[in-house]
């Protein structure tokens, strides 16, 4: 067998013993418990000549109860820690490869281990617990490794899931063969991921787990568990790695599938942990339609390339009939990465380019400088800023105003150190809506690929040039 599998398809499959982490647990019906043979009625004892009314206490005594395992030390003192940092630092784990476990308010003893081995790889003491300074070196590998694959947390409408999605991998979507999901792949099809979903009285978890064991009939299985209302199914798809999660709910299954090159699985294997975690079969918000959004939408946006080039927020940007950044004209959305979209302006006035910073910025105060909604200035369009902390896994404290998805963070000289989104948690488990952070890094990645020019450097300088380089975009749906 595989080892890399086995270890892979295991620690996942243990995700049904946590159904905290995976909703579905919590949202399905939970399966009807195998009836219990009928206890044997005691012989009954001779009867005294005067019946008296048994004392329960003494006549039919209670067992004692086993006492509890005891936690270890390393486990308790996790108790005592928030439980979304708890999730977020298992999280964090899986992306560095160090944990094969699904990230849960409970902080066990496999946990531990895997801090104990982060730790041992970075030269500090094995204690199982993270002082401030390696928690952030954690949570900053961790964001690198996110944004190194684009991920992100996707509705997707044709099967109904929420997921986890590595778009930097596989950016190429499209309906399933057969209908019912979808599929994304990269250029030449070495990572690819399928949503799917079966409904009909018919349906039932147990034929569709066979029928995940032999079709496609190029698939050798290495591992197969069906526990509770989900199951696994991972091993070799002809020269690829495969892994299957599928959960049923009232004579419905829906799942995923994601398949990839064996020469990968040092980048996919984690990420495949991290999808398995991040899968949410039944989400209540959605219900197998994307979550509304409005007919126009407000972002803000910041100038940086010498020839109307742009970057703003993904997100706010979908399902776009027409982008308008105001008082310049409409906008082409060039490329999409990270959660980050590049704007074009063709035939209007160069906006003063905003000079990227280098360097991380993790757990360093920043400023925003956006636009905020309209609606919450009087219709007003004035250029604001917003203080911040950026924590540790790219999260942005306090939360800005409506508006500012897309605004510039930017340092004490102005320098773009990165850009705000609105995003699902980004964390390995299930997400909710957010406000998350894409750094300077990234933005330059993207710009590169793209062969935009910065130009010269602004000619103003600190907060005045990233006011100068903000304008509001409009997105009109219809």
């Amino acid at each position: 067998m595989n080892r890399r599998v086995a270890h892979l398809a295991l620690a996942v499959s243990l995700a049904g013993c946590f159904g905290v982490v995976i909703p579905a647990a919590a949202q399905a019906p939970a399966a009807p418990p195998v009836p219990a043979a009928p206890a044997a009625r005691p012989k009954p004892a001779a009867a005294p000549q005067a019946q008296a009314s048994p004392k329960p206490a003494v006549a039919n005594p209670a067992a004692p109860k086993p006492a509890a395992p005891k936690p270890s030390p390393g486990s308790a003192v996790w108790a005592t820690v928030p439980e979304a940092e708890r999730i977020a630092v298992q999280s964090d784990l899986i992306w560095t490869g160090d944990y094969n476990g699904v990230a849960t308010p409970e902080f066990g003893e496999r946990a531990v281990a895997a801090v104990k081995a982060w730790q041992k790889q970075h030269g500090s003491k094995e204690t199982g617990q993270l002082e401030p300074a390696d928690r952030g070196r954690l949570a900053e590998q961790a964001r690198i490794l996110r944004e190194r694959v684009g991920w992100t947390i996707r509705d997707d409408r044709a099967s109904g899931v929420r997921l986890g999605l590595p778009e930097s991998m596989a950016p190429k979507a499209s309906p399933a063969q057969g209908g019912g999901g979808t599929h994304w792949q990269s250029g030449k099809g070495e990572v690819q991921v399928y949503t799917f979903r079966f409904a009909g009285p018919d349906v039932t978890l147990a034929q569709a787990f066979e029928q995940q064991k032999k079709e496609p009939k190029t698939r050798s299985v290495q591992y197969a568990v069906m526990k509770g209302d989900f199951f696994v199914v991972s091993g070799l798809q002809g020269l690829k790695k495969f892994y299957v999660r599928a959960h049923v709910k009232d004579r419905e299954v829906r799942g995923m599938t994601v398949l990839y090159d064996q020469a990968l699985e040092g980048t996919m294997d984690p990420v495949a942990v991290a999808m398995s975690s991040a899968f949410v079969p039944f989400p209540e918000s959605t219900a197998g339609v994307a979550a509304p959004r409005r007919r126009v939408e407000y972002a803000s946006a910041v100038a940086v390339g010498a020839a109307g080039d742009l970057v703003t927020d993904a997100r706010a940007l979908e399902q776009c009939r027409s982008v308008q950044v105001v008082g310049h004209g409409y906008a082409e959305i060039r490329a999409r990465e990270a959660g980050v979209a590049l704007l074009h302006l063709y035939g209007a006035p160069r906006l003063p380019a905003l000079a990227l910073a280098p360097g991380g910025t993790a757990g360093s105060d920043a400023t925003l400088v956006g636009i905020v909604d309209p609606a919450q200035q009087g219709g007003g369009a004035a250029v604001s800023t917003w203080a911040v902390k950026l924590a540790p896994g790219g999260t942005v404290t306090p939360l800005p105003p409506p508006g500012f998805s897309g605004a510039a963070a930017v340092d004490a000289s102005g320098r773009l150190v990165g850009m705000v989104v609105s995003s699902p948690t980004q964390v390995a488990g299930p997400g909710g809506p957010g406000t998350g952070f894409v750094s300077a890094e990234t933005i330059g990645r993207l710009l590169a690929a793209q062969g935009v020019d910065a130009g010269a450097p602004p000619a103003r300088s600190g907060l005045d040039a990233a006011k100068a380089a903000a304008v509001r975009v409009i997105c009109v749906r219809d």
